[in-house]
């Protein structure tokens, strides 16, 4: 397979069409968009959010689907033939297997990735390359290194990439966000995620051939696995760390992204983070723990407390949600604040936020048609961000070291408020859960420090934690390096 250089592009381009316009005024390499305004859109993955994402552009006016790619040729198949129902005489789509098929088109506008998460930082930067515009799902980034490198190709290529967190395109939580960094709750302390969802065990899939019809090694990509098991395809890749990033940066970097944001806007990666857990109940094949409490500490001292509970039982309390703390003792919770040491709550009432309005979808497209990347809701940057935190926490529980399962078991120094909230967490594992304490074990990982401009470990634990920045490629699907884009 041809390896993916800007230079690469530019030849086949030009060989195909010489239509690949490169403006002379600035840095963008972006597809002029056509004087009718009409944008085409290539889909990669059709299973799971893809659906959502063809939905999604289906609905948009001006908007042409011209490409599915997925390396499942039966889900292709399928979702050729859905899509071709819905739109009738106007189905013009192409489906292939390979992104870059689809990239060599001059005619194609922006790329729509909805692929497991190990592909999303080698996509886009190849796509920013192709001159494409890119919508992300979540978590941009499959590990620290590789989502530097999609910033980095952004800048370069000045093509718009919006991450797949909606909730940017909120402007009621931009307006929260905005009332609190400018004082109206007094000093943030602490803002907290919860990634609380009821999942299940996945049991365990034994190492065969492939599924007919599946190409095994456009699937894994980036990802050096060697060998196939029916878990992988086509959603519990999740739960492993070659493929994915267990709920923490799944569901959870929604939440993770509305922490950060509401965090002073100069904070960009935190200084010191451990998290601790585990993958309680289920005895089967998944790696990712479906139990967390985890702290990012920032350089002006705010911090981000985030909560992961997956273990279903009788009284199980959904929480997908954020809750934000102050230093007077004040916070919201649920869309009311409170007083210090009062419970009764007042709701809150703020002015809408700055968002490019459009919903998620609508926001993209606006933004490629101006040609602007800040329009994005939800720009690399930030997508950066917010995934880095998780990857953190998630790096400090796999550096963990087998605790048992008490009371004592977060090394949290004096911070009260971290026992507080550990202690809540404890309480409904033990006792709605049924963890019995006599038996069972934590993995506590250990405090890792991390320099945000270098975005490197330093001190203690470095070395083991600067090994999880950057997960080994395989031949031909290599990310580059950030100054090799």
């Amino acid at each position: 397979m041809t390896p993916i250089t800007r230079r690469y592009f530019l030849k086949q381009s030009a060989v195909a069409a010489g239509a690949l316009a490169l403006s002379t005024n600035t840095h963008s390499y972006a597809r002029a968009i056509g004087a009718n305004n009409r944008l085409r859109i290539a889909v990669v993955g059709c299973n799971g959010r893809g659906k959502s994402h063809i939905g999604g552009w289906s609905d948009q006016p001006n908007v042409e689907i011209a490409y599915l790619i997925d390396p499942d040729q039966n889900v292709l198949d399928r979702t050729l033939k859905n899509l071709k129902q819905k739109a009738g005489d106007k189905f013009n789509c192409k489906g292939v297997a390979d992104i870059r098929r689809a990239l060599e088109d001059p005619t194609i506008d922006a790329i729509s990735i909805a692929a497991p998460n190990h592909w999303h930082s080698l996509m886009t930067i190849w796509a920013a390359q192709a001159g494409k515009h890119v919508y992300v799902e979540k978590p941009m980034s499959h590990d620290v290194a590789e989502g530097r490198v999609a910033v980095e190709a952004q800048k370069k290529y000045g093509v718009v990439v919006q991450h797949g967190t909606q909730r940017r395109s909120d402007e009621k939580i931009a307006g929260l966000h905005e009332a609190i960094t400018a004082g109206k709750f007094g000093k943030l302390k602490m803002a907290y995620g919860y990634c609380c969802k009821p999942r299940d065990t996945i049991g365990s899939k034994p190492v065969g051939a492939p599924p007919a019809g599946l190409d095994w090694n456009l699937w894994r990509g980036p990802a050096k696995i060697s060998d196939f098991h029916a878990n992988l395809v086509h959603y519990n890749w999740h739960w492993f760390w070659k493929t994915g990033n267990g709920d923490m940066n799944n569901q959870g970097t929604h939440q993770l992204d509305v922490a950060r944001w509401a965090l002073d806007p100069k904070q960009t990666h935190p200084t010191r983070v451990m998290a601790l857990g585990g993958r309680f109940k289920w005895n089967d094949q998944g790696e990712t723990p479906n139990t967390m409490f985890a702290i990012a500490e920032y350089p002006n001292g705010q911090q981000v407390f985030f909560n992961v509970r997956n273990v279903n039982y009788q009284g199980y309390l959904h929480q997908v949600e954020n809750e934000y703390y102050f230093e007077d003792g004040g916070k919201i919770v649920k869309g009311s604040y409170y007083a210090k040491g009062s419970s009764k709550g007042e709701k809150v009432s703020v002015p809408p936020g700055k968002v490019t309005p459009g919903g998620n979808w609508g926001a993209f497209i606006a933004a490629c048609r101006a040609g602007k990347p800040e329009m994005a809701n939800g720009t690399a940057l930030n997508a950066h961000y917010g995934s880095v935190m998780g990857h953190l926490m998630n790096n400090s529980y796999r550096l963990g070291t087998k605790v048992p399962f008490n009371a004592k078991a977060g090394r949290f120094g004096d911070n009260k408020d971290a026992y507080e909230h550990f202690m809540k967490l404890h309480a409904i594992m033990r006792d709605g859960v049924g963890v019995p304490e006599d038996g069972a074990e934590y993995t506590v990982g250990p405090w890792l420090t991390f320099d945000p401009k270098s975005e490197r470990h330093t001190g203690q634990f470095a070395k083991e934690a600067n090994a999880l920045l950057k997960d080994p490629n395989n031949a031909g699907f290599e990310v580059p390096k950030p100054g090799k884009v």
